[in-house]
Formats: C-alpha cells, structure tokens, sequence
C-alpha cells in the first residue's frame, strides 16, 4: 500500500519541486570573491578576499550603453558623416568627458561646399574638474584660435558667431602665407591647446590677486580666500588634470589634423584592395602615446631641464615618478613653483579641509609637464572609394582615451570596427577575426605603458549596436561573459586596481551612393552654425 501510494507522491514532488529549484536558481543574487588590496589598522596596504554582487548580464548592457549616443547627418555632396560615443566609468564620479562640434561653410564661401568637424575625448585625473572645464571650452579655444590667424588683431568684438564666419572666407590655391596653410592651422590648435592652460592654470593666481590690498602686501599676509565662490571653481581645474585628443576635419580642403596631450589614442581604419579585389583594413595610428615610456617625450623633457635631472625627471616611465602623462592640461603641482603651491595652497583649499598635496620630492626646476600637444595632419579621402563587401564605409577613425588602449591594441580596435561596419553578429573567436577582416600595418603604434596584453586566445563579441560600447565591451571581456560580468562589477574605488575609465568615439562616412545611405534619417540639431 505504501508502495503504490509512494509513487504518485514522488511524481507530485518532482513537479513541484523542479520550478521551485529553478526560481530559486535564477533569482537569487550571485557573487564572486575577488582579491582586493586594502589599508590595514597600521595603514600599510594587504590584501583580502571580499565578496561582491554579479551584475546580471542585462545590467551590464545597460552600463555599456548607459553613456552611449550616436548621430549622423548628411551634406550636398551626399557624403553621410555618422558618428557614435560611449563612456564607462571605474571612478565615481567618472572623469572621462567628451565633446563634438560640427560647422558648415556659407554657400557663398569659395571653399563651399564643406565642414569643420571637431571631436574630441577628455580622460581627467584626480578628479573631475578638468576634464568637464575642457569639454565645455576645449574647441570654443581652437575655433577662435584659428579665427584670430585669419584676422590677426582684427578679429571683431561682435561674438563668437561673427568671428567663425570670419574663419571660414578663404580663398584658393594656398601659399605658405595663406591662413588656412596647414602648417599655420596645426599651430594654431597648438596655440589654442597652450594658451587654455594657461588660463586654466593662472585662474587662481588672478583671483589672488584682485584680493589683495596695499596694506596686505606691505605685511605680506594672505587673505584666506577658501570660501571665495572662484575658490575651488578656479583652483580644482588647475590641481586636477586631464589628458586631451582632438580631430579636427576639414572638409573643404580634405584635412584631418589630429591634436594630442596625454596618453590618449587616435587610430584610423582604411580599407585598401589589391588589383584582384581583395582588400584589407590598414591600420594607421595618428597619434602617439605621450608618456614617459615614449622615447621622444623622455628626450624632450630630459632637454627641458639641467643635466643632473636627466634620471629624475621620469622614473618609471612617469614624471618625477607619479604622473603617467607627460602632457596634460591642469595638474598644477607640476607647474607652479613651490611657493606658488604654498600660497595658493593656504589662500584658497586649507579653509576648504582640502589641502594640496606637496610636490614630488625631486621636484626643483617646474614646469615638467606641458599642455602643448602634438599636432599631425593627413590628406584625407572623404569621397567616394572602394569599400569592403556590405561595408556602408571605407574610412573610419576612432579616438579613445587610455583605458581602452590598456586592453585592446590598435590593430584589435581596426579589426572590431571593421567587423561591426560589415555587419558580424554573434561570438567570433579571436583566432578567426583575421580572416574575416584582414588588416594591415600603416604608420605603427608607439606605447605608451608597459601593458602585456594577451588576445590571442578568447573571442570577441559582436552583439553592441552602438559602435563605441562595442568596443569597450571587447575591452572589458569580449566573448566571455562571466569575466565581463565579474570586471563590471566590481565597484568604485576598487574598480580602478582592474580597469580605467574608458571613453571612445568613433566617426565614420559614407559616400551616401549606397541604399542604406540613402534610406537613413539623419538629424541636424547637432550643426552647431551655419556660416
């Protein structure tokens, strides 16, 4: 009896018992253990396992493309210009920033039809600051830089409308005295970079001294200015720092020029196909990194400074040992003076309990770091050529700060992109992708860290829409789910022992010949002037 009754029992059990597994399987909380360097009681740094949430592999979608945005807009020569950019923080806040602009030729210019299109990505450093100053200013400098070499003193005080008008009535053929003449624009992006630092950087300075009265200088005593409202607005900027990328497209001339300060990265993809139509991407790297471990930034600063610096002023590929860029904007502890430091550092932060750290200890002969970039320009196809099969594009470029960089090299990036252009979905293992987007090498990369990266085996996931969060997904693990999960999921601070903030742009365009070209819904909010 006890038999007969055990079965039907046994049954109910399984059925009851198998969605009841399941739901507890699927909404309980997963988590992992992680290593992770902490400060013990005394101070001193250990190691210790701690324990966090699994983000979901939806949540992690939503990380990747929680920052992202893409556009596109079409000019009358049917060219199609797209572009597309994402940022995914390890710090909080995230210290990445990112700007574009986009500028078209008055019909009655001799230059018409054409652009200016500005992009440019901003990785920031000991906070914030800097970096969201830059993308509010950063091409509003270069636009009246360029502005003011085409008008020298007699650019009017009627607003920055008029004086971009003014930059763009230029005539044809150039001379080496035309100002649009390439070499006379590249330094004029140069002078731009230069001279917004030092604004940045001479701020304080300046509200100092509209402070200070006769009788305060004559007893040499310092106002305490911390609660000043241009106190931290003007002193955070300059002690916080941020790395600087820039394109700048000119249309028009068929110009890409390429401004670099820091260890950011720009790289370019260029499909090219043999007289048998078989094609590949080249790679070209347009900018190089500017770090200590870059041979020519080692021998500039070296000859910036008395030869018994010559081993002090990078150590371990770092300047004075501790910043990684040897070019950026702000970070003013490697600039001012030490009793510029101490000056400012009491007027304005020691009231605000945020007192400046001191300079490095081989600190004797400022400024050791620049914001003067390295200015490249290229001839630029941006017509109609040959392109790789269901490509809607032959050209691209990809500007990301140094977080992508750190797990990906420049051949990865060109190889992903192309793929994405051709329209791959799915998991690809690495081993495969060369096959199925050849690439070539072009103008090579010059490291800027001493990163060992290890793609060889793994794959890669084709599954973002967005161009940008694709790749730094790649970046962040690719193929491999569970370690990208793992990697999202640690949080801030810790995050940053494992990854950096990560910010790519990618800009493309299309001849506009195409159906898909024809058929796409382009916006036009994004035209910042018409001139």
């Amino acid at each position: 009896m006890l038999r007969r009754a055990w079965k039907p029992l046994a049954a109910t059990t399984v059925l009851i018992g198998t969605p009841s597994y399941l739901y507890y399987t699927f909404t309980k909380q997963q988590t992992f253990d992680l290593a992770v360097k902490v400060r013990g009681a005394d101070g001193k740094p250990v190691m210790t396992n701690r324990t966090f949430s699994l983000l979901s592999k939806n949540a992690v979608k939503d990380r990747l493309i929680e920052n992202a945005s893409s556009d596109s807009f079409s000019r009358p020569d049917n060219t199609v210009w797209r572009y597309a950019t994402a940022s995914v923080a390890a710090n909080d806040p995230l210290e990445d920033a990112h700007a574009d602009a986009i500028i078209a030729r008055d019909p009655s210019d001799p230059s018409a039809p054409g652009d200016w299109l500005f992009f440019t990505v901003m990785d920031g450093h000991g906070g914030p600051h800097t970096s969201r100053l830059l993308s509010k200013t950063l091409i509003n400098a270069v636009v009246l830089e360029l502005s003011s070499l085409i008008h020298s003193s007699d650019v009017p005080k009627s607003g920055l409308l008029e004086n971009l008008k003014l930059l763009f009535r230029t005539s044809s053929p150039k001379s080496p005295e035309d100002p649009q003449n390439p070499e006379r624009i590249s330094l004029a992006i140069q002078n731009a970079f230069t001279r917004l630092d030092q604004e940045l950087i001479n701020a304080p300075l300046s509200v100092l001294a509209a402070n200070l009265d006769a009788e305060s200088i004559k007893k040499n005593i310092l106002p305490d200015l911390s609660k000043h409202p241009l106190a931290l607005q003007t002193m955070l900027p300059a002690v916080s720092g941020s790395c600087a990328l820039m394109a700048v497209f000119d249309t028009a001339h068929r110009h890409l020029y390429v401004a670099c300060s820091g260890d950011s990265r720009a790289v370019a993809g260029i499909w090219e196909e043999n007289e048998e139509g078989q094609g590949s991407w080249r790679v070209e790297v347009l900018s190089e990194d500017q770090t200590g471990r870059n041979p020519n930034e080692l021998k500039r600063i070296q000859s910036e400074h008395p030869p018994d610096e010559a081993g002090s002023v990078i150590r371990a590929g770092r300047v004075l040992g501790g910043l990684e860029p040897s070019r950026a904007f702000g970070d003013a502890r490697y600039k001012w003076p030490r009793d510029v430091q101490d000056v400012l550092n009491r007027t304005f932060l020691v009231g605000n309990g945020q007192p400046l750290r001191p300079p490095p200890s081989s600190f004797k002969t400022p400024p050791y770091v620049t914001a003067t970039p390295v200015v490249t320009q290229r001839d630029f196809d941006f017509g109609s050529v040959a392109r790789p099969s269901k490509s809607p594009a032959s050209r691209f470029v990809v500007l990301a700060t140094d977080g992508l960089w750190d797990k990906l090299s420049s051949e990865d990036v060109v190889a992903l992109v192309g793929g994405h252009l051709k329209g791959l979905k799915g998991v690809v293992a690495k081993a495969a992708l060369p096959e199925l987007v050849p690439t070539t090498s072009g103008a090579p990369t010059v490291e800027g860290k001493d990163k060992k990266r290890n793609n060889s085996g793994g794959s890669w996931s084709f599954e973002e829409e967005n161009i940008s969060s694709h790749l730094i997904r790649n970046a962040f693990g690719g193929g491999d789910a569970e370690g990208l999960r793992k990697l999202m999921s640690i949080p801030a601070p810790l995050a940053r022992s494992y990854r950096d903030d990560t910010t790519a742009t990618v800009v493309w365009w299309e001849d506009g010949q195409e159906g898909n070209a024809k058929s796409a819904t382009f916006s036009s909010d994004n035209i910042k002037a018409k001139l």
